[in-house]
């Protein structure tokens, strides 16, 4: 049995699908005073599978209420996007590591369970869970898609150098060339962003990241790059968080196009991660 949580419906059906799995009718709103309710409106079975994404702090209570409610199930939970992934470090004293604050509240659930992840930000959380925990990687399917682009001469690009592993993967199934870029700071105020090595004139471009959460630093990025002569500049993301007004960021900034998957559901999810999360369910 696959029970969908209320931020991935859409894919918790994909991935039902792939398996021939029972697909829960659940029941979620929310309360006058803020409070959430759920519901899941079938009999549970000895193993359940739990698949929601947590963006944002309504959204992991919703995740605690499911556990609470298939406590007595043997579960395999899947958290396609990790809320607070980017709160793995404490810097200043007196703050808290809200990822391993996460990962402690859902340990009691998990007992004879299994996590699973997508690209998480920072794979050392996957240690803070007291089950076993992996961590799926998209970067494939993400390829995928861009190989369906037709684009030509191709060059993948990290954002950075701590990104380039994601970048490398892609670039080798693709058969395209490499590169990370390079920060210049020009001024208090003004830094250039460059290729380290490959001259981009005339060559289509993809971006590849684990995420693009305002779009600020990659609009600037695309922007450039395209001032550096490259062709055509596309975005690949694995999970497209897209707060406020990133998109419009993204596309003032000349993007050719974004692609992202479906581990938060939005405009731009056009590959789905239903796959991969389907063939670990079946490793068990």
């Amino acid at each position: 049995m696959i029970i969908g949580g209320p931020s991935s419906q859409l894919l918790a059906g994909r991935v039902a699908a792939v398996l021939g799995e029972e697909l829960a009718l659940c029941e979620y709103r929310t309360f006058p005073d803020g409070e959430s309710y759920t519901q899941v409106v079938a009999s549970l079975e000895e193993r359940v599978i739990i698949i929601q994404s947590t963006p944002t702090d309504q959204d992991l209570v919703y995740l605690l209420q499911l556990l609470d409610i298939c406590q007595e199930s043997s579960i395999d939970l899947v958290i396609p996007y990790f809320g607070y992934a980017r709160q793995d470090k404490i810097f200043k004293p007196g703050e808290p590591m809200t990822a391993r604050a996460v990962a402690t509240a859902l340990n009691p659930f998990l007992r004879r369970g299994k996590v699973h992840l997508v690209n998480i930000h920072a794979p050392s959380i996957l240690s803070h869970f007291s089950c076993p925990a992996d961590n799926l990687d998209a970067t494939p399917l993400l390829a995928d898609k861009v190989a369906s682009l037709g684009l030509k001469d191709l060059v993948v690009i990290s954002p950075d150098k701590g990104a380039v592993a994601m970048a490398r993967t892609a670039a080798s199934a693709l058969g395209a060339d490499c590169d990370y870029l390079q920060k210049t700071r020009l001024s208090g105020t003004e830094v250039s962003m460059a290729p380290k090595e490959i001259d981009l004139r005339n060559r289509d471009v993809v971006i590849f990241d684990d995420m693009i959460a305002t779009g600020g630093t990659m609009a600037t990025a695309i922007e450039m790059l395209r001032a550096q002569g490259a062709a055509r500049v596309y975005l690949a993301a694995v999970h497209p968080v897209l707060t406020g007004s990133a998109v419009l960021k993204l596309y003032r900034s000349g993007v050719e196009g974004i692609l992202a998957t479906d581990t938060l559901d939005r405009g731009v999810s056009t590959v789905s991660v239903a796959p991969i999360i389907a063939k670990a369910l079946l490793k068990g």
